[in-house]
This record gives C-alpha cells, structure tokens and sequence, in this order.
C-alpha cells in the first residue's frame, strides 16, 4: 500500500512538472521553479554525500549551447535597442527544466530502485492520461471547475474566453507539444514492451495512445503531430510484417483493442448528438474531418488563419539578427513600428517567423543547434532509443511550423534518465504502476 501512495506522489510530482502551474495563494512561482529549487538542494546533498562533484562535460556543453542562445537574444536586443528579453534568460530556463526533472528522475529511482526509459515512459503517459481526464471533468463539472480555479491560476479567463477545454496546466499548444513528445515515447515504450508484459498491458497502452490522442486533440490540435510521428515511429520498429508469425496473445490483444474502439466510438456518437458540450469539443478536435465528409474539403479554421501568419522580413538585417522582438511591442515606449498590428509581433504566431523576426537566422540556427545537440548527446548516452529521440526532435521542428514552443521539458527528462538510469534497460512490473494509469 505505501508503495502504490508513493507511486502515486510520484506521478503527482511528474504532472507538477510536465505540466507546471501557478497557485493562486502563490503567484509568481509556478510548480516547476519549486521542484527546480528542491533540485539544487537535492543535487547538493547527492554531491556531498558521494564526495563528487563532477558534472560530465557532455551535460556541461548542452548548458554551453543554451548559454550561445541566451547571447544570440542578448544581441538581438541590444543591436536592436529593445527590451524584449523573452530568451534572454533561457539558459537560466533550461538550468529551471534540468533542475526540475532531476527531482522526478531521483523521485522515481527512489521509489522503484531503478530507471529506466520504459519506466519514465509509463509516468508521463500516466499523467497525460489523467489530465485528459481531468480536463474533460472541469470542462463538465462547473463546481470542480470552481475548485481548481480557486487555487490554480494558469490564464483560465483566456482559457474560457476561447472556449478551450484544459486541464491543471495543461492547456493550449504548450500542452498539445507535450502530448505528441509522450505519444512518441508511448509508441517506443510499447515496441519494447510488448513481447514481455500480459495483454492486458498491451492493451493498456493502446487505450492510452487513443485518450491522449483523442481527448489530447480536444485540448490542442497540435497533438495530431505525435500521433502522426507515433505510428511513423512503429513502421520504423517494424521493418518486416509476416502474418505467418503474429501469435495468438497478438490477435487477442487487436481484437480486444477493436472492441473497446467500438465502445468508446458509440459513447463519442451518442455523446456527440445528444450534449452540445461534447458536440463542440469533437468538432474542434476533428474539424477539418467534419469539413470534408459535410463540403468534401479538408479544412481548419486555424490552418486558414496560420496561412496569413507566414510573414517574413523584407529586409537583410531583420533576416540576420532580428528586430529584438518577440512578443507584441504595443508597450514600448520606444517602438515606432506598425502599431495597429494585433496579437504577436508582425501578427505572426508560426514559430520560424517568430524567432527569425526576434533574433534572426543566427539566433534560430544557434537555437536549432542546441536542440540538435541536446539530442545528439542522449542517444549516445541512451542508444538503444536513439530512433525515439530523433523523432522527438523532428517534432520540435514541425511544430514550429505552427507555434513557437519547443520540447525541452520532455529532453530534460531524458538527459536525467540518461546519467541516473542503471546500466541495462531496468523493468519494474507493469501491475505496479498500473495504479498510475
């Protein structure tokens, strides 16, 4: 029993960090930064205690990289002569996420006596799981809806202004970038695990492949990016399909799959025609299906409007270092551009634009590079998942087609997995974090 509570703590703390907060009675300091600071303290007593205090050079150069990114932006402005420090400060936010996420590694370690990739996994899809959950409550419950509002503040005005459905930090884009890193892992997790736990945890992973998928959508379109590069990624660990060798257990499983589909698709059916909420939400999450069996074109109201924000510079000097603007400049007294513009500087909300416009094409080649490297290192130290890692990292890149977020929390995970993990790919008993599910 104590086991499965700190399990669940465990999973609690991974959700504070995957997904962090503000509380209202707290304002200014957001769940991340509390698990950074319980980092540094607890990074401290590890070195004391071991008498090393050696930090591997590797890991030291990807906060070299992060560094290069906070001078590309200090450039920027100063060239500039603005005052938008946006990523000024990113090496000070990425030393945040590796902090944080050391606490959950060490966290889990403790509790399970090992680390693994496939146990790291399992977390993360559990907490995505429960916030997909959680968000289709609050969106339903107007009185829990209350509750979370009162102690959790994370732009919930914003939120319902737009309609949004959204769960405890877990909102957006920011959210739908996360979901489509775990989709990735899930599908790498269940290729490993498949020919050594029961069906029943197979199956587990492709209910929770289709929640997060589904409900994930609901929350933030961008999800579709992991579900995309998630069955990509099972073609890849697939090179050979021979039905001469799928094994019985496998048919059961697909079978079993199939039913709880066709459960869940005439829950989603009647649900559709016969609440307006849920009829709203499935129409968000699969607008551009609807569009093409209702008028026979595939279309989303956002992708229409993301075509107008493919703006670019008309100038040398903006493509080289930027204009040192990354957000709207309406409140600087010192810009004396465009102020008619709404939303995001140049109107543009596409991630390529927005870097290229805030500190050039030296800025978001040095901040590729940092990604790049970031990813290199991990498969080197984690080669066994270095598929998985490049395919996280094509999703960092495709989604700044659309938006400008970027996957480091889930790498930070990593490149603590990669120096805490034990030697050899550690398997804790699925029954014992199932409970998390």
């Amino acid at each position: 029993m104590f086991k499965k509570l700190a399990i669940v703590f465990a999973a609690i703390v991974t959700s504070l960090f995957y997904f962090p907060f503000e509380f209202t009675f707290l304002p200014g300091y957001n769940t991340k930064m509390i698990l950074a600071a319980i980092g540094i303290v607890v990074c401290i007593w590890k070195m004391v205690r071991s008498h090393d205090s050696n930090v591997p050079i590797s890991l030291l150069f990807v906060i070299l990289m992060a560094g290069m990114v906070s001078l590309a932006s200090l450039f920027a402005i100063a060239y500039n002569h603005t005052r938008d420090t946006a990523y000024v400060s990113y090496i000070v936010s990425m030393s945040v996420w590796l902090s944080a996420a050391f606490v959950v590694c060490s966290l889990v370690k403790s509790i399970h006596g090992g680390l693994s990739f496939v146990l790291l996994s399992r977390y993360l899809i559990a907490v995505c799981v429960a916030q997909c959950i959680l968000a289709l409550v609050i969106d339903s419950s107007p009185s829990f809806a209350a509750v979370v509002d009162r102690y959790v503040s994370q732009g919930q005005a914003l939120l319902k202004d737009m309609n949004r459905l959204y769960g405890i930090g877990a909102s957006l884009d920011v959210a739908g970038t996360r979901f489509s890193v775990v989709l990735i892992l899930l599908c790498s997790a269940l290729h490993i695990e498949k020919d050594r736990i029961h069906q029943s945890g197979v199956l587990l992973y492709l209910i929770a492949f289709l929640v997060i998928a589904v409900v994930g959508s609901m929350i933030a379109r961008t999800t579709y990016v992991g579900v995309v590069l998630g069955v990509v990624l099972v073609v890849f660990n697939h090179d050979k399909l021979d039905f001469k060798e799928v094994k019985i257990s496998s048919l059961r499983v697909a079978m079993l799959f199939v039913l709880v589909l066709g459960v869940l698709v005439a829950i989603s059916v009647f649900a559709y025609n016969h609440s307006e909420q849920f009829h709203s939400l499935f129409r968000f999450a699969f607008e551009g299906f609807f569009n093409y069996f209702e008028s026979g074109d595939y279309s989303v109201a956002s992708g229409e409007k993301l075509k107008t924000m493919y703006v670019w510079p008309d100038n040398i000097k903006t493509w080289i270092v930027g204009d040192g603007y990354f957000s709207n400049p309406r409140g600087d007294i010192y810009y004396v551009g465009d102020s008619t513009t709404q939303g995001f500087y140049m109107g543009t909300d596409v991630g390529y634009c927005r870097f290229i416009f805030y500190f050039g094409l030296i800025g978001l080649i040095v901040f590729s590079l940092f990604f790049i490297v970031t990813a290199i290192i991990i498969a080197k130290r984690l080669p066994k998942f270095k598929l998985t890692v490049f395919f996280v990292l094509v999703s960092n890149f495709v989604i700044w087609f659309k938006v400008a977020t970027d996957v480091f929390p889930a790498f930070a995970l990593l490149l603590c997995l990669a120096y805490l993990a034990d030697s050899g790919d550690y398997v804790e008993n699925l029954e014992e974090t199932a409970a998390i599910i």
